[in-house]
Parts: C-alpha cells; structure tokens; sequence
C-alpha cells in the first residue's frame, strides 16, 4: 500500500528547485523525514495549489526554506509568537506546516497565532491531509478560484481584504492573490494581538 506521504507527492507538481542532498542536522525524526522528502523532491504544490511545500537552495521557484524562516522575511511582524518554528510549507491561506521542537509537525494559523499538533511524523501530516483534501488542503476552493481568477503565481497565497478572524468570508470578492511573505507580514499585527484570546471573543478594532 502507497503511503500517505508518497500518495500525495505521486499527485504534486514539482520540483519547485534544483535536485540537491538537503541536509537539516538531523537523520532521523521530523526533520531526518524533511530532509529525505526535500532530497527526493525538492519543493512542490499539491492539491491544486491548494499546499505547497518550499524547496531548499536557489535557484528555484516560490518560497525558499531557509530564507523563509529568517526573522526579517515575516516571522518579526508575529511577536515572537512564531518564533519557534520550523517552517516548511503553507496551504492556500498562509496557514503554516511546521516543525515545532524539532518533535511535532503543527499547523500554524496565521491570522490567530494558534498551534494544532497534526502528529509527530511527516506520514501523520500527509494522512491529515489526504484524510479531506478540500477542507484540509483546500484543493475545492484553489481550483474554484484559479477558475474564475486565472493561476497562482509559485510565491503566491490568497488573503481576504477583510481578515477571517475579523468576520471576511470566503466570497471571492474579499479574497486577493498575493505575494506571499507580505501576506503573513498583513496578518502577523492581528495574530500578535488575539493569538492569546478564547475563541470567540468579540474584537473591537480602533480607528485612526
């Protein structure tokens, strides 16, 4: 039986880099299976468009790995909140896949600062996403979208006008492609702000 992990990139579109050995400092665990994954594929989207995973080293298209966590990229404009992390991949909407202490594989949202353990292997997040690849890997909205809209850019993500922690919809008039680092550095402000807050609290923002 295909595993998780090679069912979803048997269906990605890639590679987004050059074919390198990529080596994090670590054989084995999370980031030995990044390693692996990144010297076997260097970089891709799947689901449409819907993921993207980031290649490692230049020259190449979208996201590059290391230079996407560098403080100065986006992460500054979170507060620290996202300092922690080891980043390694998106879905449509900037939520962020990442390795947190080096042990657990995390979805970060990047509109609110909050952290959901996916599991502790790359397996266990492939599974996660193959388990509702319209929800989980928004590949049913990528498609509708880029149908009305015209293809993504490889350093494109989508990000509502009005933020959906804020009350925007999904309609795809409050919706825009853009690139994506300036997406994260839109919503950083606001997840520094509410990352803390019980869900559902009411937000005021103040004018001027």
């Amino acid at each position: 039986m295909t595993s998780p992990l090679r069912h979803l990139v048997s269906g990605a579109r890639g590679p987004a880099g050059l074919r390198r050995s990529v080596d994090l400092g670590a054989t084995a665990g999370i980031l030995g299976e990044l390693g692996g994954l990144l010297s076997a594929v260097n970089g891709f989207s799947a689901c449409n468009a819907g993921i993207q995973v980031f290649r490692a080293g230049t020259p190449g298209l979208g996201p590059e790995l290391s230079q996407w966590n560098h403080p100065e990229m986006w992460k500054n404009t979170y507060g620290g909140i996202a300092d922690g992390l080891f980043c390694f991949g998106q879905d449509l909407f900037g939520v962020q896949f990442a390795v947190q202490d080096r042990t657990t594989v995390v979805a970060f949202d990047s509109e609110t600062g909050r952290i959901t353990p996916l599991g502790t292997t790359l397996e266990a997040w492939a599974a996660w996403l193959l388990d509702d690849v319209d929800v989980h890997g928004c590949r049913a909205y990528a498609t509708a979208w880029q149908d009305q809209c015209g293809p993504l850019g490889h350093s494109q993500r989508l990000v509502p006008w009005r933020l959906f922690a804020l009350g925007g919809t999904y309609d795809f008039d409050n919706v825009t492609a853009k690139d994506a680092a300036r997406c994260m550095r839109i919503r950083g402000p606001l997840a520094r702000q509410i990352h803390e807050l019980p869900q559902g609290t009411t937000i005021t923002l103040a004018s001027g």
